[in-house]
């Protein structure tokens, strides 16, 4: 009988071409359908919530995958971690209905982007967060951030050349709050994310706090529609996918 397995997985993104299986490069997914047929002697298509670009890590990536096969969740749990790299761990393997779909069943999700807000790099960890040397204004930050809260066309801070006809998203909470002395955290908890629309947002809200644009700027950005308006992309590293809710 066909099983139907939900994973939750943990990753590094840093030596990997992001998260959609690719031809010659390494990622996320093309690994784990390799330790999956690796196990099985069957070609399993993983289907994951959502994509995430070359760089970007995750805390709680979640994807299915369906197979005929007499193994539990527990040996595919084992299995697939000593298959993989140590930069893909999975977390979590439950066994769930045929009708789940890690896609088209995800509620919402959280990501996370961390700045280190310093004059100094980091030499530990610095491939985890964006270097920003000049300070940031924390504050208008914040009031910036509080514009996208709500349901809008996020059109402005789409990837340039993203094929989605729709652009509309509902965003329920984001926040930028101070994590620790030097590190600032940016978190968004939407329905579904653009392309790059974290990023972008984050780049913006950076311009805002070096004082190059107001959050009444940042606003008008928003209600644009115009990508050309908007800050540069904030760098993949410091993003994190870090919960997918059903």
């Amino acid at each position: 009988m066909e099983k139907n397995f939900k994973l939750t997985i943990e990753y590094d993104g840093s030596d990997f071409h992001g998260w959609q299986r690719q031809n010659r490069d390494r990622t996320i997914q093309g690994e784990t359908e390799n330790a999956l047929r690796a196990m099985t002697q069957q070609k399993i298509n993983l289907v994951g919530s959502g994509r995430t670009d070359a760089g970007v890590h995750a805390f709680g990536q979640v994807a299915n995958f369906r197979c005929e096969t007499r193994l539990d969740s527990e040996a595919f749990l084992n299995g697939l971690n000593s298959l993989l790299p140590d930069s893909i761990v999975i977390c979590k393997c439950e066994l769930v209905n045929q009708d789940f779909h890690a896609r088209y069943a995800a509620r919402s999700k959280i990501y996370r982007y961390r700045i280190l807000n310093r004059r100094l790099p980091a030499a530990i960890k610095r491939q985890y967060s964006w270097h920003i040397r000049r300070p940031l204004d924390l504050g208008v930050i914040h009031r910036a951030a509080a514009h996208v809260i709500g349901t809008h066309d996020f059109k402005a801070f789409e990837g340039t050349g993203s094929p989605r006809s729709d652009t509309i998203r509902q965003v329920f909470e984001a926040a930028f709050y101070r994590e620790a002395e030097d590190y600032l955290v940016f978190e968004i908890k939407a329905d579904g994310f653009l392309r790059f629309m974290v990023r972008n947002i984050v780049g913006t809200l950076v311009e805002v706090g070096l004082g190059k644009i107001t959050p009444e700027d940042f606003k008008a950005i928003l209600l644009s529609k115009d990508r050309s308006r908007a800050g540069a992309t904030a760098p993949a590293h410091g993003l994190f996918l870090v919960l997918v809710e059903y």
